[in-house]
Formats: C-alpha cells, structure tokens, sequence
C-alpha cells in the first residue's frame, strides 16, 4: 500500500515535470494574449453606454413588454443567466433577463463561496494524464484570477492549510500544490509553501496535534457569492439590460421558420410573480441558463426531450467564528467516505462543507440532519480534542443543488460531463447546463459565441474579460475610512458596507438615519452582532429586493450567518420594506410568515430548533437533576411546577436587571416545547439535557437562569457557623 502511494506521488512529479515545460511555453503567448485584450476592453468599454442610476424593477418590466423584439433572452438569474446577460449586453446585443425567484436564489448563493481553480481536479488529470480536465482547471484559475480583479470589494486571496499526518504525504501533496501554481502562471495568487509541526499549530491552534507531520499552504479567492452575482446582473442592467427578477416563464413562443417549416423558439410568454399579470417577451434567440431547472424549460421546448440534469446536494454549515483562524482555511482531501471537506472563515464565522447526494431538483432545498452530523463528525477528526465541537454551534445550515450534466450530444450519455456543456436544439433553444461558479464568465462567453453563430446575430468578441464589476471602479482598501469620518459610521459597519457595496457604498450611507447616540452618528443596526444596518433594507429594494427573504438572503447575508440573529431582525426589515413599498398589514403577516419558514426549513432553523424536543431521552445524572430542580425553583417560588415571563421578571429585579416582557416572552417561547405560555420543571430538564449534550449552545433562558443563581447564591447571608460566630 505504502508502495503504491509513494507511485502515485512519483507520478504527480513525473506529471508536474511535464505540465512544466507545457505550462511555461504557454505563459508567455497567454501574457501578450491578455495585454492584448485588456488594451482592447479599455478602448471599447469607453463607447459603451452606462446608466448612472438603475432603473426601477417597474421599468424593467416596462421594457420587457414594450421592446418589440430582444436580440437575446436570457431565461434564469444565477451567475451564468447574469454573466450571459452582461456578456451580451456589452457586445451591444438587445438583452433581456427574467427570474422566477431572486437573483442568485438557488445554487449560486449556497456555494462554498470558494473562487477556485479545483485542486482536486488537477490530482485527477496528472494521475490519469486527462488533458481535457488539466485545461479545465487551467481555464478555471484564469477566470478566478479575472474575477479577483473585476469584483475586488466582493473578492480576496484566501490561504487554505492542507495537514499532513504521515511523512510520505509531504512530497506528494507538496508536488501537486506547486503544480496547481505552476497551471496558474503569471496568475498564481501567492506561492504555495511548507510549514513545520510548530508553525502549522500557530497559524491554525485549533488542529489536532497527534501525528501531526506538518501542513502545506496554497492560495485560492473567496468570495460573497450572492452579492457576486447580484453584482453581475445590475452590471448588466447599468448597460442596459432589462433584467426582471420574480418573472417566470409559463411557456416558450415559436413561430414557423418560411424557409424550413419548421418551428423555431421566438420568445417567451411570462408571468410577474407579484401582480400576476402576463405578457410576452419576443427574441431572436432564447438561452436556458436555469441550473438545476435545465430540463424544465427544455421540456417547454421538447416535451418527450430526456433530461441531461443529474442534480447534486452539497450541505454546508455555519459555525462560529472561533473555530477557526481569521484568514486561513483549511482543507481535508480524505474524509471517511473519499469526499473532500472545506473549513473557511467567511464574513466573521466559520464555513464547513460539504456534502455530494443525489437529490431531486426542488426550489426549496432543505438541509438534512445526517448531513449536518457527518459535516460535524469529519470537523472532529481535525480539530484538537480540546475544542468541543457542538451540535448546538450549528448557526445556520443550508443545502444547494448542483447541476451535473450529461452530454446528450455524447456517445456516452450515462457519463456525467466534468464542466459544461453548450446544447442547441432542432428548434433553436440554447442551454448552458453545469459548469461551476468560477468559471461563469467563460461558460456565458462560451454561450453567446454559439447563440450568435446558430441564429446569425450581429455582435463583436466578449468583452468582459477586465470589465468591473458594479462597486469595483471607486473601490480602495482604505475607502471605509473615509465612510468612518464622512458619515460617523462604526468601523465595523463601514468595512462591511465597502466590501459589500465597493464604490457604491457612500448611497447606502447617505441613507443612513441619525442615531441620536455619541458614536455612532448615523447607521442604526438590525442586530447588535452583526454590522448591517438599516439603510441597507432601503437600499436592497433599488437592488430589486421585492420580499423579506430577499433582504436576510442575498442583500445581506444575515440568514446564511445566523438563523436566530435573522429571524430576530424579520419584524424590523419587514416593518421598513412595508413603509417603502406600501404593504399592507395582511401583506406584511404574510412577508414574516414566508421569511421565517425560509429560515426554517432551508436554512437549517428546523434542524436546529429540532435538538430540543419532548421525546428526548434525559440521560441526567441525579446530582445534575438536583442542582437544575434547585435552580428552576429559584424562580418558581410557589413550586407551581412552571415558570412564566412574571417570575422571571420578579427574579431578575432583585438582582438588577431589567429585560423588557416583548424579549422575555422570546426567550422562554425557544424553551416552551407544549406552547402554553409557560417553562416547566421537566422541559427545564429537557434544555439543560441538551445543553451538557452540546445539542444546543448559546440559549439564552439557560444562561440567563445560570447567571442569576449565582448572583442570588452572592448575595444570600452567611451564616453564624460558616462565618466562625465573630462579628
């Protein structure tokens, strides 16, 4: 076994020799290719028209009905709809796109939110000398080198630690990390390096010790997904794309072709989501670029078609931030079962994921438990035995669904593609299925070289390679500053608002209200934890946010970071979203429904709140169960056998804290299993069973009961025989 192990790392070097010679007799000829072309895009971004101020999402939909005919149609808003969408408007194409949902509702905003070349795939095509997935990863860390220079606010390196536990690891993991810079080129991030024993565990504390032989450092980007592509598709509506997001199509337009007879897709008819009114939308040419929906709409075209779509679930899982390094990654290529796990801080908390499960195509994907335990149990294998990791940490949970593909032009249409395929069919319709969210940029390149070469269009190259993103252009490391002294925001909330909004952010903080307070002057939370702010909501809604769930989704990211921090900031946002859009009250019950079943089925709220439940077993020792009973009974004087907010409150004055009965009804409502108004003794029993269990973490009536026994047990008289009988 040791034998052939050492073989495959002989054969990654033999490989990485080869990959070599090619990969620098290839830099210079790329180098003098991407001079030419940035030289091209400056001349050429310069004609094209920019709109300063985005128009309405009713002004889309205007434009949508009354253009008589689009050049193109784009049918999905993910990161390859929107990146079609701007590779077609820049090339002075009509443009048009439409979304059922949200922009970057589905997969694009469930990534590993990794801007990354695939390491994994490079192991893959040294050691079976596979030259079709060695390009595949050498495109893809060109797009990733691309995209960490057109969104630079949304976008940054990002050091991944690869452990290493047995001596022969080293020159083999080490050989295939310097290839995959090698690939890179002249757009290598930073060279990997080798870290000893000691300097591993003080970069990353957290890691087990035991055999630990040392660790291997490699450079790849991350990103805020959602943002990324929300970014994409307003680009592509600044020059002047009409883009419309909870428009869906209810069936495909054809019209009979006079020199062929046959029919050809000329368009869409479409349905607003919101109002429910129905128009159509003509083009010359239609694009699929709907994800894991792909053979839906090919099915509107084709009914008796196959499906090419072999969909893929991948769990990820928000931990706290403390359980890894600010800026350092880690990366376990050898989980139990052959899957590769990520470990990533991202926007202050910790990423873990993620899974591979076949799954069903659904809209509303939701995180299973299994996965969350397994995602758990491999974090446990790496992490030092000193760090408890907890089922209660579990903060957030959600579950996207990848869209593998099959080729239907292949001889073989059981094997699934490992990039993406461009598909046209007899009547026209042109698919972009699979890929990854790196490569989106090439993948909508790709796309529109073959919709203007099957339906004749009049267009030039792309022309978005170095094409800034929205926010990139004015964006510096240093521009929260001058938020911080133009404006009285906090820092925290002003480094936030430059990397989400780049350039852009000075709007969302000229909306900012005043505070009232010394500092900060303007910029009033949502959440005390979390650095989004008020304004952002009144800004999100000229981002095209048209529901709550939009707002906690993909404006900002507060209900992929933390459930409870989400749903606790529902009833402000959906509040400041009614007064702007005019909602009534029925319309704002239903927003508050709707987002928190969000939450709570897709973003793990179920799972989490599912730890604690009646049918627990309490496996309790009797000297816990006592000490707990004596604490319940703090609070439940007249032994009733329950608490209410009445006697929390009581307790709580005598010691001198004050929480208002709204919060109080809150706390106890995440304990209250029956949903009788009141705590029991053994529902009590149940939450400080699942609290030693690590089930739940953080849970406030349990802190706060702790926390007030002690103050109490402080301020209790000593007695006459403790004290010795002196004075």
């Amino acid at each position: 076994m040791a034998f052939r192990r050492a073989a495959k790392g002989t054969a990654l070097i033999g490989g990485g020799v080869l990959a070599t010679i090619y990969g620098l007799s290839e830099l210079s000829r790329y180098r003098r290719k991407q001079a030419q072309l940035a030289n091209v895009n400056a001349a050429e971004q310069a004609e094209m028209s920019f709109k300063d101020e985005l128009p309405s999402r009713q002004a889309q939909l205007s434009a949508l009905q009354s253009t008589e005919e689009f050049d193109v149609l784009i049918v999905g808003g993910g990161a390859t709809g929107s990146g079609c969408a701007l590779d077609a408007v820049t090339r002075n194409l009509k443009t048009a796109l439409v979304e059922r949902d949200d922009f970057s509702s589905g997969t694009s905003s469930r990534s590993t939110k990794l801007i990354h070349g695939g390491v994994r795939y490079l192991q893959k095509a040294i050691m079976k000398l596979d030259y079709e997935q060695y390009m595949m990863v050498k495109e893809a860390l060109h797009e990733r080198s691309n995209l960490l220079d057109i969104a630079p606010h949304l976008s940054a390196p990002l050091p991944i630690m690869l452990p290493v536990y047995k001596w022969w690891q080293l020159p083999y993991y080490w050989a295939g990390i310097k290839m995959y810079d090698l690939v890179a080129g002249g757009q290598c991030l930073k060279s990997s390096y080798v870290l000893s024993k000691t300097k591993a565990l003080e970069l990353f504390p957290m890691l087990k010790k035991d055999k630990l032989v040392g660790a291997i450092v490699y450079y790849d980007g991350q990103h805020n997904d959602a943002r990324m592509n929300l970014t994409i598709a307003l680009t592509a509506a600044r020059y002047g794309a009409a883009i419309a997001n909870y428009t869906e199509v209810v069936h495909l337009l054809k019209k009979t072709d006079p020199q062929t007879g046959k029919e050809k897709v000329c368009g869409a008819h479409c349905r607003d989501v919101i109002t429910g009114q129905e128009f159509d939308v003509r083009a010359k040419c239609v694009i699929n670029a709907t994800g894991p929906f792909t053979d839906s709409l090919r099915k509107m075209d084709e009914p008796n078609i196959p499906n090419i779509c072999q969909p893929s679930a991948g769990v990820h899982i928000v931990i706290p931030g403390y359980y890894s390094p600010d800026n350092m990654g880690l990366l376990d290529p050898a989980t139990s079962d052959g899957r590769v796990i990520f470990f990533l801080p991202w926007e202050k908390m910790t990423i873990a994921g993620t899974t591979d499960t076949p799954t069903d195509v659904t809209a509303h994907p939701i995180p299973m438990e299994e996965d969350i335990n397994f995602i758990l149990s491999e974090v446990r294998h790496y992490l030092s035995p000193d760090v408890e990791v907890r089922r209660g940490d579990v903060l957030a949970a959600w579950s996207g669904i990848r869209p593998l593909v099959t080729d239907p032009n292949s001889k073989d249409t059981q094997s699934i593609c490992r990039n993406h395929i461009v598909n046209v069919s007899d009547s026209g319709l042109v698919t972009i299925a699979g890929g990854k969210w790196t490569t989106y940029r090439s993948m909508a390149e790709e796309t529109l070289n073959e919709a203007i070469s099957v339906h004749g269009l009049r267009a030039g190259h792309s022309k978005t390679i170095g094409l800034l993103l929205e926010g990139g252009k004015d964006w510096t490391p240093t521009m929260y500053i001058r938020l911080v002294q133009d404006y009285g925001l906090e820092v925290e909330v002003a480094q936030h608002l430059a990397s989400t909004y780049g350039g852009r952010a000075f709007e969302v903080a000229k909306m900012a209200h005043v505070t009232g307070k010394r500092w900060p002057i303007v910029g009033k939370r949502l959440v005390s934890e979390f650095p989004y702010i008020e304004s952002e909501v009144l800004y999100a809604i000229k981002e095209y946010a048209c529901t709550a769930t939009d707002v906690i989704a993909r404006r900002t990211r507060l209900g992929f970071l933390n459930v409870q921090a989400a749903d606790e900031a529902l009833p402000r946002i959906v509040e400041l979203m009614g007064k702007e859009l005019g909602w009534s009250e029925q319309k704002k019950k239903e927003e508050l429904a709707t987002a928190k079943q969000f939450l709570y089925c897709e973003m793990g709220y179920k799972s989490r709140s599912e730890q604690l439940t009646s049918m627990s077993e309490i496996t309790l020792t009797n000297p816990e169960v006592e000490r707990y009973k004596k604490r319940f009974h703090k609070f439940d004087k007249e032994s009733k056998g329950f608490i209410t907010t009445v006697d929390v409150q009581r307790v709580l004055k005598n010691i001198g804290i004050q929480i208002d009965e709204n919060s109080l009804h809150e706390i106890l409502n995440e304990v209250d299993l029956n949903k009788n108004g009141q705590v029991e003794l053994n529902e009590f029993l149940q939450l400080m069973n699942a609290v030693n269990k690590g089930q739940v973490s953080d849970n406030r009536l349990a802190i706060l009961m702790k926390t007030a026994e002690e103050s109490l047990d402080q301020r209790e008289p000593v007695s006459v025989d403790r004290s010795g009988g002196g004075v």
